[in-house]
């Protein structure tokens, strides 16, 4: 644990040392826009102020000691693993980074406060979902290199027409040089209970990406990136429903035997990029952050560091690696 604390302190003195050049690199041309995903597994605050499942967990009194000191380390390694991808990507901030598994905006609001995000001009877009755990997406963006346009949540909803527990699809639609592109930030739900009775969930999230991919082309929106964790693989032929509006990026990797998260020893594919057509070309990367990879002791290789694994505190971040994208016009 110590050393991975040293680790973190060295890696943001690295970055603070190349932060005016990573600033200026940042832009990017005028024709491209830089896209991250990931889910950052628990993203709670310290503090016991919900109603929602995960609070008997994930507070000061929870069953996890979930504290300040380990809240903060989780934002600090958050932003320094942003700082990195920049780093990795030629100097390329991301100028939308959407999340998943955030209890709220205020933990976004110190995200970007309280750690080296605060010199950057990210600003927020979160809407407090129905899921019972109390976990939403929500997205990040530049406003150097876009302008809101508009930002929605988009519920799902049960076969008898009810609003169903789970989180909404966060629409936000970015301007940049008078084009609008429509993002649409996705945390399907879980396999938890069985394929019997979580398949028609997705199933039916699935069904909702494409009615709004459907109804933004109509609107004049031609240029759409549906970004997150789908809780199921390419493999499935329920994506098959989402073209010709939507592409899968994911794809080509799948079919290389890659993945975000590892299950018994094996790497699953659960964290996509769908784009449409309006794109000249869209590139996506599984990003393996060196300082958040630790060995499998039960299986061949690395795999994420978790923040937990079990009731045991390892200091990580999440369970899936992040995925990026490059967009050009």
């Amino acid at each position: 644990m110590k050393r991975r604390i040293l680790c973190y302190l060295l890696l943001g003195s690295l970055f603070w040392a190349a932060f005016p050049e990573i600033c200026r690199a940042g832009e990017g041309g005028a024709d491209t826009l830089r896209v991250l995903f990931w889910n950052l597994e628990n993203f709670f605050d310290n503090r016991a102020d919900s109603t929602s499942l995960s609070e008997e967990e994930f507070s000061s009194f929870g069953a996890r000691h979930w504290s300040r000191r380990k809240f903060r380390t989780k934002c600090n390694a958050v932003a320094k693993s942003i700082l990195w991808s920049a780093s990795r990507q030629g100097g390329g901030l991301p100028d939308v980074i959407g999340l998943a598994e955030v209890e709220n905006v205020k933990v976004l609001k110190r995200l970007l406060q309280e750690t080296a995000l605060r010199k950057l001009d990210y600003r927020i877009v979160h809407f407090d979902s129905p899921d019972p755990r109390g976990i939403d997406v929500a997205l990040l963006y530049r406003a150097s290199r876009l302008q809101k346009a508009d930002a929605r949540p988009c519920h799902l909803y049960n076969p008898d027409s009810t609003i169903m527990a789970t989180r909404d699809i966060l629409l936000f639609i970015g301007r940049k040089d008078g084009e609008e592109t429509a993002f649409l930030v996705n945390h399907h739900p879980s396999k938890y209970g069985g394929s019997a009775v979580s398949e028609p969930r997705r199933e039916v999230a699935v069904r909702r990406l494409k009615q709004l991919a459907d109804s933004l082309a109509a609107a004049g929106i031609p240029r759409i990136v549906a970004m997150g964790d789908f809780n199921d693989t390419p493999g499935n032929p329920v994506y098959r429903q989402l073209e010709p509006a939507l592409k899968n990026l994911a794809e080509p990797l799948y079919r290389q035997g890659a993945g975000t998260i590892k299950y018994e020893g094996a790497w699953e594919l659960i964290d996509m990029f769908f784009v449409s057509g309006a794109f000249s070309s869209a590139g996506m990367e599984i990003l393996r952050i060196p300082f958040l990879q630790t060995p499998d002791g039960a299986h061949a290789g690395t795999k994420p560091l978790r923040t937990y694994s079990g009731p045991r505190y390892l200091g990580g971040v999440s369970d899936h690696c992040p995925i990026w994208l490059t967009l050009s016009f």
